[in-house]
C-alpha cells in the first residue's frame, strides 16, 4: 500500500505522521486503537487533523462541557462525517454513540461498514473522562466483538489527550484497554536542533537562549507577535513584549501547565518541589531539605510530578543510587526563575529591573542546566564517531574520590551501545563537562577530567578508551586548545559544535 504524502504545512514530524498514517490506512480486518500524549501545544491536534483528513476519517475534538452537551456535540460531528442532518441524531449513551460513528451496530454482521467511518480520533479524552469514565470499557466491548467477527472491516480509533498521567493510565494494570492498543505514541518536543529550524534563528547563541527559555514546543510559535532577535543583543526587548509581558500568552502559561493534571491536588508541595528543583536541588534529599520535608514524604508528588511530565528524572550512569530530577519543561523554569520572583516588578511594567535582578538566577539555574542537557543530548544523537564505538547510554554521574575524600560530579558519561547503566563491568566511552559560564575553560578544567578518570581506574572501571569532553560557551584559552590539538582522546566543543558538527 502507497504511502500517504505528509502535509506540506507539517514541520519535521516524520516519525509520528509514518506510525499514524500506518495504522490509520492498516487494511487488516478488525478494530485498532492507539493512544497519543504529549504535552500541550506539541502539536498532537494539528498531526492528528491532518492524519483524519488525509484518510477522510471523523476528526472530533472534546470540550469541557457535561456529559449531555458532550454527547450532542459528538453527535453533531458524527452527522456532518456521514452526511446526515444535524437534527437526526442524539445518543444517550456513549456505547450508542460510538457504535454508530464506527459502523459496528449491535447483533449486526458488519462486512458493510453501514454508514460508519474508517478513522475516528477523539481529542482531548481526558474531558471526557471527568463524566464518562465508561468510555475505556467500551471501547473494550467493540474491540473484543470485533475479534470475534471475521468480517469487521479496517477501523481504527485513536485517543488523544495532553494530560500524560490520565492518557497513560489507559494502559496500566486492569484497566479496560491494557493489551488492547496497538499504538501508543508520545508527542515530543523537537529537539534543539528542530527547534532552530523551526523558529528560523541563524545566530546558535539567540536560538540557545530561546530553547532555554520555551523548549522545544511547536504551539510557542503561534502564541508570539514577533520573531526572535537576530542577535542576543536584541532578547532582553523580544523577552519583555512576548514572554513577560503579562498582555503576552506565555506570562502565565506555567500555571495553565500546572492545572492540566487532575492529580495534582497539593498545589503548595507541587509549586515547592519544582521552586527546590528550580534552586538547584537535584536529589531527593536536597529537595527535601529545600522545602522542610523527609524524602519518604516526596516519593508521591516527585511521581505525580514526573508522571506528569513536569520532572525529568535522571539516573547516575555509573552507580545505583538516588535519581537526580530536572525541571522538564523549560517555559516552567523559566517562570519558577525569573517571572515569578520579580511578578510585581514585570506587572509593573519594569522589565529592565526584573530582568537585571535575574540576571544571575537566569545564568545559573536556567542557562546552565540547559547547557548541560544539551551536552548530552548532543553526545546520544548528534557526536558522530569521534568516540571511536557507537554511545549507548548518557547521563550525568557521582563519582566517589575515596583518597581524596571527595564526590567528583560528572555531567556527561557515556557508555558504549548494548550495554547498560549499572554495569561496572562496561567499558566507559567518554567523561564530560558542561560550563556555560562567561569565563573560558582552561587546562585546569581538563586536569579534573583526567584526574577522575584516574580515580575511576583506580576503582576497577574500564577507562582504558574514554575521551575528555569539556563543553564550553565562552570557548577556551589558548593553552588548553594547544594541548587537546595533541591528544586524540581529547574534545573541546563549543556551542557552534553543538548545532552543527
Amino acid at each position: 500500500m502507497p504511502t500517504i504524502p505528509r502535509p506540506a504545512d507539517l514541520f519535521d514530524r516524520t516519525v509520528e505522521w509514518s506510525d499514524l498514517t500506518n495504522l490509520a490506512r492498516a487494511d487488516t480486518s478488525g478494530l485498532r486503537i492507539g493512544i497519543v500524549t504529549g504535552r500541550r501545544r506539541h502539536g498532537k491536534s494539528y498531526v492528528l487533523r491532518r492524519v483524519a483528513h488525509a484518510v477522510d476519517g471523523l476528526y472530533h475534538q472534546a470540550r469541557e462541557l457535561e456529559r449531555r452537551p458532550a454527547l450532542d456535540q459528538f453527535a453533531l460531528d458524527v452527522a456532518d462525517h456521514l452526511d446526515l442532518d444535524p437534527d437526526s441524531l442524539r445518543f444517550d449513551n456513549w456505547e450508542a454513540a460510538l457504535r454508530v460513528a464506527l459502523g459496528m451496530r449491535r447483533g449486526a454482521r458488519t462486512t458493510r461498514r453501514r454508514g460508519g467511518t474508517r478513522l475516528l480520533v477523539i481529542d482531548e479524552l481526558p474531558y471526557l473522562l471527568a463524566h464518562s469514565p465508561e468510555i475505556p470499557s467500551v471501547l473494550q466491548l467493540l474491540y473484543d466483538e470485533a475479534q470475534s467477527d471475521p468480517d469487521v472491516p479496517p477501523t481504527v480509533v485513536i485517543l488523544c489527550g495532553s494530560s500524560l498521567s490520565v492518557m497513560r493510565d489507559l494502559l496500566t494494570g486492569s484497566k479496560p484497554l491494557r493489551g488492547r492498543a496497538q499504538l501508543e505514541l508520545t508527542m515530543p518536543p523537537f529537539d534543539y536542533r528542530q527547534s532552530r529550524q523551526y523558529w528560523g534563528i541563524d545566530d546558535p547563541a539567540v536560538a540557545f537562549h530561546v530553547d532555554a527559555i520555551l523548549g522545544g514546543t511547536p504551539g510557542y510559535k503561534q502564541l508570539v507577535t514577533a520573531p526572535p532577535p537576530a542577535t542576543v543583543d536584541g532578547l532582553q526587548a523580544w523577552l519583555g513584549s512576548q514572554v513577560l509581558s503579562p498582555a503576552a500568552a506565555l506570562f502565565n502559561e506555567k500555571s495553565f501547565l500546572l492545572r492540566e493534571d487532575p492529580r495534582n491536588l497539593d498545589k503548595a508541595v507541587y509549586h515547592s518541589v519544582l521552586q527546590a528543583v528550580a534552586d538547584g536541588h537535584r536529589s531527593p534529599t536536597a529537595i527535601g531539605s529545600a522545602i522542610g520535608r523527609e524524602y519518604n514524604t516526596l516519593k508521591h508528588p516527585l511521581g505525580i510530578l514526573e508522571a506528569a511530565g513536569f520532572l525529568l528524572r535522571l539516573d547516575d550512569v555509573l552507580t545505583r543510587r538516588r535519581p537526580l530530577y530536572y525541571l522538564a519543561d523549560p517555559v516552567i523554569r523559566f517562570a519558577q526563575v525569573v517571572i515569578d520572583p520579580y511578578r510585581a516588578l514585570l506587572e509593573e511594567r519594569d522589565v529592565a529591573a526584573a530582568w537585571h535582578a535575574a540576571d544571575a538566577s537566569y545564568s545559573a539555574q536556567v542557562l546552565g542546566p540547559h547547557f548541560e542537557h544539551l551536552a548530552r543530548v548532543w553526545t546520544a544523537r548528534f557526536s558522530g564517531d569521534r568516540w571511536g564505538t557507537p554511545v549507548g547510554e548518557v547521563g550525568p554521574a557521582v563519582v566517589n574520590d575515596s583518597k581524596g575524600r571527595s564526590q567528583h560530579e560528572l555531567d556527561v558519561v557515556a557508555l558504549p551501545r548494548g550495554r547498560r547503566r549499572h554495569d561496572d563491568r562496561a567499558p566507559i566511552v567518554m567523561l564530560g563537562e558542561a560550563k556555560s559560564t562567561t569565563k573560558r575553560r582552561t587546562r585546569a578544567d581538563l586536569r579534573r577530567l583526567q584526574h577522575i578518570r584516574d580515580v575511576l581506574h583506580s576503582s576497577g572501571r574500564d577507562v582504558r578508551r574514554a575521551h575528555l569532553a569539556l563543553f564550553s560557551r565562552a570557548g577556551f584559552d589558548d593553552s588548553l586548545v594547544a594541548e587537546a590539538a595533541d591528544h586524540d582522546d581529547v574534545h573541546l566543543v563549543t556551542l557552534e559544535d553543538l548545532y552543527s558538527s
